[in-house]
């Protein structure tokens, strides 16, 4: 039988995967002492089998639906993203960079789930529970059903998951803090957060409980740990935003009970994570339309319409290499949309400094955004400022064509509500639309 050595602390009781001189848990100098336990019998336990019937082969139309009914978060949007509410026995996985607001968001629900009358427990090994208090009498959140504990050790908490009276929410912040006996490794590394998160699961999924993990980001903004995590889990989310900006974008790219790709705007104040109940000209802000090189895009992000502003400046360029830079966007867009403008409309940008940005610190992925762009890149070349209350949306390809884009009668209703005239789309939806760049540049100074 394989066996591997642990060390336990003498004083305190806690286990570390690797010898220190110091005890992570209490401070106490040399107080590590190796242990051996044995593997094998060590995951006996994840290896255990679910107590659901899964090996039993059998016609989907006789498979019996035992699941119970989702509870609510406390936040009405935020339960229709996600399909209802919180499904009994899932395991969502939100991520973002440190400081966007996860644990906020996160103590916030769990306060409003406990008021139900649910309990909830909220497992943090990365604060203390003093810090949990202060944050939680903040947010409103304090519950005699909302408890907490603070810990790295995942065995900390397996008694009480698998107790005859198990919460209905456990939250752990995050998965790359736990630690597991039944894995090598130190907290965060690929070994240790798969051997965490499979045991989570699988224990929510036999006992019913929903499970909420945070996930670290790597500097790409990708989830930190292997991709397996992301294919585990039910629903995947992410918090996303400018920690400098008040706003904060919850995006959905994975969910089992609800819909895809949505989205939800959060600005961050005093008493916690506010839901923007109307995004739609949340992001324009003081805009002033006398000036040139603003032009405001209907874009579109899952199946919600809002309004943002795309800005650009054309100065006069003093460098052997014209400066191309780009803000809340892929810059290589900008790149490909400033030859076509050189190709098609003859154009020479090869004195001139242009930049270019998102306003309000927004990241825009939507390829309607084009349109926009290339009317803001006009205005300021050409120091014009575009109509009052013109908006645009459109796909330019290579040969100076503007083609349509997912959502125009969305699109091109939401405009109407806000009043926004005149309207400059693709052609395709029999209102009339642009067909080309060289179209756009000739409606823009005949009205201009």
């Amino acid at each position: 039988m394989k066996t591997k050595e642990i060390y336990h602390c003498s004083a305190c009781g806690a286990h570390a995967p690797q010898w220190r001189g110091q005890c992570p848990k209490c401070g106490e100098w040399n107080t590590l002492e190796a242990r051996v336990v044995h593997k094998d019998q060590a995951r006996q336990r994840v290896s255990a089998p679910l107590s659901y019937q899964a090996s039993r082969i059998m016609p989907l139309q006789d498979v019996t639906d035992e699941r119970d009914e989702p509870f609510g978060t406390g936040m009405q949007q935020l339960d229709r993203i996600l399909g209802n509410g919180l499904v009994p026995g899932a395991a969502l996985l939100i991520g973002g960079e440190p400081g966007i607001g996860k644990s906020t968001l996160l103590l916030q629900v769990a306060g409003a789930v406990a008021c139900s009358g649910k309990q909830v427990l909220y497992l943090s090994g990365e604060e203390t529970l003093a810090q949990l208090k202060g944050r939680a009498e903040r947010l409103g959140a304090l519950t005699p059903e909302l408890t907490a504990v603070s810990t790295s050790r995942l065995d900390d908490v397996l008694p009480v998951l698998e107790s005859d009276t198990p919460p209905d929410l456990i939250i752990v912040d995050s998965v790359q803090t736990l630690t597991s006996l039944r894995a090598e490794g130190l907290p965060g590394s690929v070994s240790q957060v798969r051997a965490v998160a499979t045991e989570l699961i699988e224990i929510c999924k036999r006992g019913g409980i929903t499970l909420l993990l945070v996930g670290h980001v790597t500097k790409d903004g990708q989830l930190a740990g292997p991709k397996l995590l992301e294919h585990m889990v039910d629903t995947v989310i992410s918090l996303e935003g400018d920690r400098r900006q008040m706003y904060r974008m919850l995006r959905v790219f994975k969910n089992r009970f609800g819909p895809n790709q949505e989205l939800l705007v959060f600005e961050m104040a005093q008493q916690g994570m506010c839901i923007v109940d109307d995004p739609s000209t949340y992001f324009l802000g003081a805009r002033d339309p006398a000036l040139s090189g603003t032009a405001v895009v209907m874009a579109m992000d899952g199946q919600r319409p809002f309004a943002v502003e795309v800005q650009a400046l054309v100065s006069r360029s003093y460098l052997a290499i014209p400066r191309r830079t780009g803000l809340g966007f892929d810059v290589n867009r900008l790149h490909l949309l400033l030859a076509v403008l050189e190709k098609r409309l003859r154009l020479n940008f090869g004195q001139v400094d242009i930049y270019a940005k998102v306003g309000g610190g927004m990241r825009l992925q939507d390829p309607g955004m084009d349109l926009a762009l290339v009317a803001a890149v006009l205005s300021s070349f050409y120091d014009i400022p575009l109509p009052e209350r013109s908006v645009f949306w459109g796909e330019v390809d290579l040969n100076g064509q503007v083609r349509p884009v997912a959502g125009q009668d969305v699109r091109h209703s939401q405009a109407s509500r806000l009043g926004y005239r005149p309207v400059f789309h693709p052609a395709g939806n029999g209102s009339g639309g642009l067909d080309t760049i060289l179209s756009l540049q000739e409606a823009l100074f005949r009205r201009s």
